[in-house]
């Protein structure tokens, strides 16, 4: 690991005052669960770590009569387990709950959970964000069975976000503040599809720092349902997060979010639209399923994550029909 300086604030504008104009000048520290792992690859190797952990007013959940307001250093551990997301955000509880490591929702962040890098191996092994090389990616003739199954590139890696998909199907913010004050994005154009090595998988900047998740109230039906390989510590091979708005059985209107099928949380308004005015059945949910899949184009080595992709949607919509809402 190359050296560094380290910084311990224990206020937001003085973290944001020791944070660069350029990435690679300072990387903020919170769980670590990924920017140690980066560092140890020197994938980022930053003069400044920034440790955010000692500042009290990144912390806790509280609930509002406009909704939820979510502390960037709130565990997910924490998040699972909070009985007002437990109740009424049904959806963000299970993607929490879903990291099977006990370790890693024992520290991971939620804010960490947004801003962590991409787990695609050609990008891990150092050979860029795009995995470029003479003007090429490398990815569709390579070994992409954990790759996208949505968009023509240039990017071909996953969101590894837990919360994203989730956070995108409730209309979620994010407040992001830097020393020349806050701004709040939308968590669906917080995750971008990066069209060149230069740029970046989230629309944070490098000096700002996310302080918050700022998600509305709402009346919903929701659920998250996860597709994985094994139950031991690994990201899902694609996840579907789902909240419904009800007129008794009949759906108003949904939202329909996949994870881990394109480099940024894929929502579905296919899918959106063939369960408007319906009652969710398992006819209903299996047509939904086929209707989020349909725009997907597989590359050489993941079909299979179509069908996994289906199912999810499915079972989400499932769990959610029998949810309180």
């Amino acid at each position: 690991m190359q050296s560094f300086e380290y910084a311990n604030p224990t206020t937001v504008q003085e973290a944001v005052g020791l944070l660069g104009a350029k990435w690679g000048q300072a990387d903020v520290l919170a769980g670590g669960t990924d920017l140690l792992s980066l560092m140890k690859e020197h994938l980022h190797t930053p003069k400044r770590v920034v440790n955010i952990k000692n500042i009290k007013e990144l912390e806790g959940i509280q609930k509002t009569a406009d909704g939820l307001r979510i502390g960037a250093l709130v565990t997910m551990d924490e998040l699972s387990k909070n009985s007002d997301v437990v109740a009424g955000y049904k959806l963000l509880a299970d993607a929490a709950a879903g990291i099977p490591s006990p370790q890693i929702r024992h520290m991971g962040t939620a804010g960490g959970d947004l801003c962590q890098r991409p787990r695609c191996w050609y990008y891990r092994q150092g050979l860029g964000l795009l995995a470029m090389k003479d003007g090429k990616s490398l990815i569709p003739d390579g070994e992409n069975r954990y790759h996208s199954i949505f968009g023509d590139g240039p990017a071909y890696f996953v969101s590894a976000s837990s919360l994203g998909p989730a956070l995108v199907a409730l209309g979620a913010k994010v407040k992001l503040v830097s020393a020349k004050g806050p701004r709040e994005v939308p968590v669906a154009k917080f995750f971008v599809t990066p069209k060149d090595e230069a740029s970046r998988e989230i629309a944070l900047q490098p000096n700002e720092i996310l302080t918050e998740i700022i998600v509305p109230a709402a009346t919903v039906r929701s659920a998250t349902y996860e597709m994985r390989q094994k139950e031991a510590l690994d990201w899902p091979l694609a996840t579907a997060s789902v909240a419904l708005t009800m007129n008794g059985n009949t759906v108003t209107s949904a939202k329909i979010v996949l994870g881990h099928v394109a480099p940024t949380p894929y929502e579905s308004a296919q899918a959106e639209a063939a369960l408007k005015g319906k009652t969710i059945t398992a006819a209903t949910a299996e047509a939904a399923g086929k209707a989020a899949v349909q725009n997907a184009k597989p590359l050489s080595q993941n079909a299979y994550k179509v069908t996994l992709a289906k199912v999810a949607v499915k079972r989400a919509l499932l769990e959610a029909a029998k949810a309180k809402g």
